[in-house]
């Protein structure tokens, strides 16, 4: 058995035969992900940029699936119209990374002369490569139809050769360079950990690449030399194409889904961490926030926020501010920061002030404390209200026991 495998290396890779239908699905999610944006910020050319260059890609793996190649042939009624369309699809994409990376690199407000010559003559290059694919196919003769070994099958045929040459090239030199500009880009300081790990899988994915080029070249050399390494190019290329796609793709993902989730998280995180004092103000107003099904995180965060504050306002005349003094210098001999102890002294504070309201709920109290701090802090006033522990302890001055020790937070 391991002769026939080492012989025949294809039984091996069609073991992990990758349909192109997997990668044009998580393409076409990635677009999914960016069309929100792309819709709300349309005159955003970076973003249509994106959008244009993953549309394209899903369609690299929807048009080079072999069903669709067959179905393409037929349609047109030519055998293998479908390697100009392909290969041109493909010479489109690798040019649209080149410039979209030049272009999101740089940004817009900082193009210079020379960056706006350089994309001119990309472009002007990479459609002159498709231009030439088109009439050296139509100079070509290419009777049989090949579904999945054109490449090789093709591979001395006149002008087919020089269009397999060419697509190839054109492929591995745009490969070449969007690769070592999203290295470099990796390299430099001050990148958002979400776009760094992006750019990551982004230069992952276009090194993959490589080895998909490294393959097809390889074989159509070796029919060149009389030799077959087919396989190359029918079993080994199209799974690495596959899983460079997905590495673009969620490499265009990332950081834009790790962001957005980032920020969903933050949110969460806030609106839980003002559950402790958002329930304490429930008690002084006596009401609590209608629940609404379809509302935002960011709107039930805004919401909680504002109930707290117009509790706390009314409350704010009930406040001991000599009791919030002693609780704060408590704090700081107890050996807290002085952040720390200035929410634990606030938040002793409004207990007090909840009770006193509690006892004289008629009363309409006599202080007239300076509440812009308290209603700035009220997130680490409520993580305070978590330990009452440590509140019982600032209250009553007592000394500081192992278990009592601050929170690294």
């Amino acid at each position: 058995m391991t002769t026939t495998v080492a012989a025949d290396p294809s039984a091996l890779l069609s073991d992990f035969y990758i349909s192109f239908w997997i990668p044009a699905a998580v393409l076409a999610a990635a677009l999914a992900i960016k069309l929100p944006s792309i819709i709300r910020l349309w005159r955003d050319p970076l973003l249509r940029a994106v959008g244009g260059l993953l549309l394209l890609a899903c369609a690299v793996f929807v048009f080079c699936s072999p069903s669709t190649i067959a179905r393409v042939n037929r349609l047109a009624g030519v055998p293998n119209i479908s390697a100009p369309w392909c290969y041109s699809l493909l010479t489109a994409f690798c040019g649209s990374c080149l410039l979209l990376i030049i272009a999101w690199r740089n940004g817009l407000s900082d193009r210079n002369a020379a960056t706006r010559r350089a994309m001119r003559w990309l472009i002007s290059v990479y459609s002159g490569v498709i231009v030439a694919l088109w009439v050296l196919f139509a100079l070509a003769d290419a009777p049989v139809e090949r579904l999945r070994d054109l490449d090789t099958y093709y591979a001395t045929t006149p002008f087919m050769r020089e269009e397999i040459v060419l697509y190839l090239l054109a492929h591995t030199v745009a490969v070449l360079i969007t690769s070592r500009l999203i290295w470099n880009w990796v390299r430099t300081d001050g990148l958002d950990a979400w776009l760094r790990w992006g750019l990551k899988l982004l230069g992952a994915g276009y090194v993959v690449n490589l080895v998909f080029d490294g393959a097809k070249i390889t074989a159509v050399v070796a029919r060149w030399t009389g030799n077959d390494l087919d396989w190359l190019s029918t079993d080994l290329a199209p799974p690495v194409a596959a899983v460079s796609a997905i590495l673009i793709a969620v490499g265009f993902i990332l950081p834009h889904a790790g962001q957005y989730l980032h920020d969903r998280w933050r949110v969460r995180l806030a609106h839980r961490e003002l559950r402790p004092l958002y329930l304490l103000m429930r008690t002084v107003s006596g009401n609590r926030l209608p629940y609404v099904l379809r509302a935002t995180p960011e709107l039930r965060l805004v919401r909680r926020e504002t109930f707290i504050r117009d509790a706390l306002l009314p409350l704010a005349r009930h406040l001991d501010e000599d009791q919030r003094q002693r609780a704060y210098d408590r704090g700081l001999a107890l050996g807290f920061s002085p952040e720390r102890s200035r929410a634990l002294a606030a938040a002793v504070a409004i207990q007090d002030a909840v009770e006193a309201r509690r006892r004289a709920p008629d009363a309409e109290g006599t202080g007239d404390p300076d509440t812009t701090e308290l209603l700035r802090e009220i997130r680490a006033v409520s993580r305070a209200l978590r330990r009452p522990d440590l509140l019982q302890t600032v209250r009553d001055g007592t000394a500081e026991s192992p278990s009592m020790a601050p929170s690294p937070r």
